[in-house]
């Protein structure tokens, strides 16, 4: 689960990378299909950062990486 996730995740990081932010898997819990991750540059500050996270990261991941429950920032 953790390759498909990290794959996802790098197909994912050039659209944060163009507005100066990026992306860092953390973890996942393959036990509750929680993946956790961590935003930096402009994503860690953004007032949209969580819009963000739920709507192009957690979709993408949950669309593509079956067992995926959620996806949390740290």
């Amino acid at each position: 689960m953790k390759e498909a996730v990290e794959k996802v995740i790098n197909e994912i990081r050039p659209i944060l990378q163009s507005d100066g932010g990026d992306i860092q898997l953390i973890g996942v819990d393959e036990k509750t299909g929680i993946v956790t991750v961590g935003l930096r540059g402009h994503c860690g500050s953004c007032p949209h950062a969580q819009m963000t996270l739920q709507a192009v990261v957690e979709r993408r991941i949950k669309e593509v990486v079956p067992g995926v429950t959620a996806v949390e920032r740290v």
